[in-house]
């Protein structure tokens, strides 16, 4: 079994990327700016799905959120994005140059933001034998997948909803275990697959099954803004960005870098952030009220809490932090019987205000 060889670069340049629309520049949307900041922020909180009307910058917002990443380092030419540093999760054309005490080469690359269609199929997913090889040379060449490709940035599936349940279930697999396992052919490929899962969709046209909802971390509704000037501003901003990208962007530069300097200070921090006992009991007790079958919301809102209280500078998760995340952690997990509609966030927030009272002139709800 061999893998694709890299196409060389010697020969001409890469072409630029074209500009990505700044973080800072998205009008509204809070919620979700914040939800897949928290995702980034642990990787371990299992993706985001969010659900809504088309045009909310739902796309936008991953790839701008993607481009205030770091620069990565991987095993250069490698068609999985390996990451040097961790061994264990080498695949095994870089584990056996590993094996042999060699250096392994490197190069930077941005987080890769990758888009999942439709139509698409098990063997584009996870990665298939190229056929063409295999007739033309008569050798075993692994094509890798979408999943190869999504390693350690973003897969985007936009109409979630309407994917296959099997693929959907796949996908979730993939991103819980971090790793994709492939047999084909008598080929078997093993290499990492860690990247934060986003789904969009908007539910008139259908809805996950709760089966498949509840394994997404965490959930958010978006609308169409309802305040006049935010509308105004968003089409003064989108047209000011399409005649001029590079002096959009530049203008935007200042905040975009505090945001960086703040993305990368809370990447670090997340270690160190502690959670009280008494707050670890609340979340149970918070999850026992509302009745959430399973353990996912527990996890969730500990996890949740904790990459807020990294973002905002914090050592230790607050009650203000919990209720923040509260209800895209639990919302999509109260629902017991598939043809209900999803819950409102006021049930949530009626728990809330009994496990984790706020007293008048508390601090505002912690976030972006």
């Amino acid at each position: 079994m061999s893998l694709p060889e890299p196409r060389s670069t010697k020969s001409r340049k890469a072409k630029p990327s074209p500009p990505v629309y700044p973080f800072s520049a998205i009008v509204g949307q809070e919620d979700m700016k914040l939800a897949l900041l928290l995702a980034v922020l642990d990787s371990q909180l299992g993706g985001v799905v969010v659900m809504g009307h088309r045009g909310t910058a739902k796309s936008t917002a991953v790839r701008a959120l993607a481009d205030l990443l770091p620069a990565k380092v991987r095993v250069k030419g490698c068609p999985f994005n390996c990451d040097p540093e961790r061994v264990r999760d080498l695949c095994r054309e870089c584990g056996a140059r590993q094996g042999k005490g060699k250096r392994l080469p490197r190069e930077t690359f941005a987080a890769p933001v990758v888009d999942l269609p439709l139509g698409a199929t098990e063997d584009r997913v996870c990665g298939s034998l190229d056929i063409e090889q295999a007739l033309n040379r008569g050798v075993k060449v692994f094509q890798p997948g979408l999943l190869a490709k999504a390693h350690r940035g973003f897969l985007y599936i936009d109409e979630v909803n309407l994917l296959e349940d099997y693929l959907v279930d796949l996908l979730l697999d993939a991103a819980a275990s971090g790793r994709n396992q492939v047999e084909r052919e008598g080929i078997s490929v093993s290499h990492g697959a860690r990247f934060v899962l986003v789904g969009s969709g908007n539910p008139e046209e259908g809805e996950l099954r709760p089966q498949l909802l509840d394994r997404f971390g965490l959930f958010v509704e978006v609308k169409t803004l309802d305040d006049l000037d935010e509308r105004v501003e968003i089409v003064r901003r989108r047209q000011s960005f399409e005649q001029d990208p590079a002096g959009f962007c530049s203008r935007a530069q200042l905040l975009q870098e505090e945001l960086r300097r703040k993305l990368n200070a809370a990447l670090i921090r997340i270690s160190r952030v502690g959670v009280d006992a008494g707050l670890l009991r609340g979340m149970a007790e918070l999850c026992l009220k509302l009745e959430v079958a399973g353990h996912r919301g527990e996890l969730t809102l500990y996890r949740a809490s904790r990459a807020l209280a990294a973002w905002r500078g914090g050592e230790a998760v607050l009650p203000e932090d919990i209720r923040r995340v509260a209800v895209m952690s639990l919302r999509h997990r109260l629902r017991k019987d598939p043809l209900e509609p999803l819950e409102s966030a006021a049930r949530i927030e009626q728990a809330l205000d009994r496990v984790f009272p706020l007293e008048t002139g508390d601090a505002q709800a912690a976030g972006g």
